[in-house]
């Protein structure tokens, strides 16, 4: 029997946050300006923008993904922490997204499709180097389907399809 080692892991880049930092930045200069116009206790008001867009840092900052050879995890949350994980073989399909500004950080977005019902899909938001991610994936996938003798089965059609069959 083999043991589970940790293949990759990272947390998501905070420049999926940037524009929320810029509006914080945006409003908190507001304040500052109707602060010099008014009174300085208008200064009072910046615990808003600054609290949220700390929040928003956060997080970001404890939200961690981790691939194994045998699951993949993303553990989240800044207080209480939640973490879900898939196993590998669950994983269907793969799709790596590339935006203009992600690609330009040599970032990108690695989103699982799954059989997991509580997860049915996964995103990796802007992790660097995602398409060696998804090979390790990918490796590690067909080895567990092979080594479990596991075989994903689609089926198209509702439940009315298994209605029709006759008993053996």
């Amino acid at each position: 029997m083999s043991t589970e080692t940790n293949l990759w892991s990272n947390s998501p880049s905070q420049f999926i946050n940037f524009h929320k930092f810029l509006m914080g930045v945006a409003v908190s200069t507001a304040v500052i300006t109707a602060a010099c116009y008014t009174s300085y206790y208008v200064l009072y008001a910046l615990i808003l923008p600054v609290g949220w867009t700390l929040w928003q840092y956060l997080v970001v900052r404890c939200l961690r993904y981790e691939l194994t050879s045998e699951r993949i995890s993303l553990r989240t949350g800044v207080f209480n922490q939640q973490v879900n994980e898939v196993e590998l073989y669950r994983i269907k399909d793969t799709t790596i997204q590339l935006p203009f500004l992600l690609r330009i950080l040599k970032l990108g977005t690695l989103v699982l499709v799954t059989s997991d019902r509580t997860l049915p899909e996964l995103e990796l938001k802007a992790i660097r180097r995602p398409r060696e991610v998804r090979d390790i994936l990918r490796t590690n996938v067909e080895r567990l389907r092979d080594l479990k003798r596991v075989r994903e089965v689609d089926f198209e059609g509702g439940d009315d399809d298994f209605e029709n069959i006759a008993p053996l």
